[in-house]
């Protein structure tokens, strides 16, 4: 619980959902699914004759969505006011993860030794980075 200045208890605000422009939604859905073990929640017709996919757990998800003609990124998310840099997922056992990137074809990169965890990065075929992240 959280106290505001009046002193009325309020719960934290906690993450329901990511939304995201890929290219082809089902293409990164799946790779989600095998990597993560997350599941699709929903998926159909979206705004501007575009289609939605959300996928993940029952409590959080990343909306997948595509307009049918997506532009490529022109500049670094990183150098860009709003731009999404990077999605990030913990798991239990990082070798192992690493090592299921790897054989679905993504170069891993970027590891990083130090508290409170380890981590490495990949990009996805649509250049967008994912942190990989444990605190075992």
């Amino acid at each position: 619980m959280v106290k505001t200045e009046r002193n009325i208890k309020m719960t934290a605000a906690a993450l329901e959902h990511l939304n995201i422009t890929v290219r082809d939604p089902d293409i990164t859905a799946a790779w989600m699914e095998r990597l993560f073990g997350w599941h699709i929640r929903w998926q159909g017709a979206a705004m501007q004759t575009g289609r939605t996919i959300h996928v993940g757990t029952d409590d959080r998800y990343v909306a997948l969505y595509s307009p049918g003609n997506a532009k490529p990124a022109s500049e670094s998310n990183y150098t860009t006011i709003g731009g999404f840099n990077h999605l990030a997922v913990v798991v239990d056992d990082l070798d192992a993860m690493e090592e299921r990137v790897k054989a679905e074809g993504f170069v891993t990169g970027n590891h990083g030794d130090y508290e409170p965890g380890r981590r490495f990065y990949f990009h996805d075929q649509d250049g967008i980075e994912v942190e990989v992240v444990s605190y075992a």
